[in-house]
């Protein structure tokens, strides 16, 4: 294992959380259009395994049947793995770390750090307005629900975002403005500070 490993490029890698209804799919969307990130969601990346069949999917969709918590190298693996097929080498990682497990071991493994941790800060009541409203069907949007996936999102991701926070790698975002104004704040985030000297 020379020391080869080491001279290459590791990816930029940002890890973006908020709550349900926070906005951040919509965020993550406009970033991959306007900064050509690529986009992987843990939860749809888990998901998309189990439907393949392979053993790695039934192993975890029967944890998820059971309640258990699927073990953070699993996620990560399938993280990174899709950024080694993605040929790119900026990712957006959507809803993970969920906790500060997760986190450890995306870093021990990975031997990567985030370049910074985009926080989609949104009042409770302004998620829970947005998610009734939208409505999409999804049959987790009744309002126990929703206030669980808050209660299990505060207790749970906000270790993660105080660690990188005391690291000074926290861009925090106020997700309660209208999408465009909330994607002003995104872009200036995103846009290299050189670029930012032509006003």
């Amino acid at each position: 294992m020379g020391t080869a490993g080491d001279s290459e490029k590791k990816p930029t890698v940002v890890f973006v959380l908020g709550g349900p209804g926070s906005g951040k799919g919509t965020q993550c969307a406009n970033i991959v259009e306007h900064f050509g990130y690529t986009h992987l969601s843990a939860g749809d990346l888990l998901r998309a395994e189990i439907k393949s069949g392979s053993e790695n999917g039934t192993m975890i969709q029967n944890m998820i049947k059971e309640g258990k918590i699927v073990p953070s190298e699993v996620t990560i693996n399938l993280l990174q793995k899709a950024m080694q097929d993605s040929g790119n080498d900026k990712f957006l990682i959507d809803g993970f770390p969920r906790n500060e497990e997760n986190r450890a071991a995306f870093e021990a493994v990975t031997k990567i750090e985030p370049a910074f941790v985009l926080f989609f800060d949104c009042p409770e009541e302004e998620m829970e307005r947005r998610i009734l409203s939208r409505n999409q069907g999804r049959e987790d949007d009744n309002i126990e629900t929703i206030r669980k996936r808050f209660k299990v999102f505060l207790e749970s991701s906000l270790p993660v975002v105080e660690y990188y926070d005391s690291k000074g790698k926290v861009q925090k975002v106020d997700a309660a403005k209208p999408i465009d104004e909330v994607f002003e704040v995104v872009k200036a985030i995103f846009t290299p500070k050189d670029e930012k000297v032509a006003v």
